[in-house]
């Protein structure tokens, strides 16, 4: 399941980025950036497993290092966000950022639901905020297609950039819970 997962961040991050470039898309470059450090934590969790001997000085590290990329990532959308709604800066409408936010909603459900099941049986805590980081990607999924509808269907520009701000506490979240050592651990 985390080798799936870690291919459709990838892809959803390559796919998300390259739309959003050329749509001049805050939420869609904003939403393949956090798939990108979602990649990241799954990159986290398979080291996890593939250990024999668990160091938690590691494991603390590595966390900290995603938290800080979130961080990161939440200040530039935040930023550019802003910057677009106060240039007035339309975005152009993204069919590619519709489908992918669609097939987002239906495919990162699933795959939470997986983990989940896996995580109980393994007992593992890691798998089980990993389920939850993967609901977390549904979340943003389901604002992005907002924001992107609104453009492309009504012309809205503004609800692109408003779709990115409604992005960055929930990043902001993500990125102070790992700083601390935890995995978004109530998402629910």
């Amino acid at each position: 399941m985390e080798y799936f997962t870690l291919g459709w961040n990838v892809t959803e991050a390559a796919v998300a980025i390259t739309a959003g470039l050329f749509a001049g898309s805050i939420a869609l470059v904003g939403f393949g950036a956090d798939s990108v450090v979602e990649s990241l934590s799954s990159l986290i969790l398979l080291w996890h497993f593939r250990s024999h001997e668990h160091d938690e000085r590691r494991e603390r590290l590595a966390l900290r290092l995603v938290g800080a990329c979130f961080l990161i990532l939440a200040a530039y959308v935040a930023y550019d966000a802003a910057h677009t709604l106060i240039r007035h800066e339309p975005p152009e409408a993204s069919w590619v950022g519709v489908a992918l936010s669609i097939l987002s909603l239906i495919v990162m459900p699933l795959l939470a639901r997986a983990k989940r099941r896996v995580a109980a049986r393994l007992n593992s805590a890691a798998l089980a905020a990993d389920s939850r980081q993967t609901d977390l990607c549904a979340y943003l999924s389901a604002i992005l297609l907002g924001g992107l509808v609104l453009n492309a269907a009504w012309g809205w520009w503004w609800a692109d950039p408003a779709a990115a701000l409604v992005m960055v506490p929930i990043i902001l979240r993500e990125g102070v819970q790992a700083m601390r050592g935890q995995l978004c651990n109530d998402c629910h």
